[in-house]
């Protein structure tokens, strides 16, 4: 399963934005971070896809979500104006992100070609 994370987990699993200008990735495997509210619906059919792909890539992909309404700092920092929005974050270079409720082979092609 996906682990929720707050801002200050973000910060020392994923990127402290705070202290750092230029990304660095703080994680040891590549990361999918699912951008959510409880009362998106979009958000609520995507959640079972994201659980499933984090068993299917466990150990290879880290997957968390985080909930916008509960982490308006965190989601402004990455100018989430739309949810879901998926970030894609692989050990080097930069984070890509993706708006909506993808299908699970769209997410899959994204994580093999980009993460892998």
């Amino acid at each position: 399963m996906a682990e929720l994370i707050n801002t200050e987990d973000f910060k020392t699993k994923v990127f402290d934005y705070v202290n750092n200008k230029e990304w660095k990735y703080e994680g040891d495997v590549p990361a999918v971070i699912d951008f959510y509210a409880d009362w998106c619906m979009p958000c609520k059919m995507l959640a079972p896809t994201i659980d499933k792909l984090s068993k299917d890539y466990d150990g290879k992909v880290v997957f968390y979500k985080v909930n916008t309404e509960e982490e308006p700092e965190l989601s402004g920092a990455f100018g989430i104006q739309s949810i879901p929005s998926i970030l894609f974050i692989p050990m080097e270079g930069q984070p890509q992100m993706a708006a909506g409720a993808l299908p699970e082979a769209q997410l899959k092609k994204i994580i093999d070609e980009n993460l892998l």
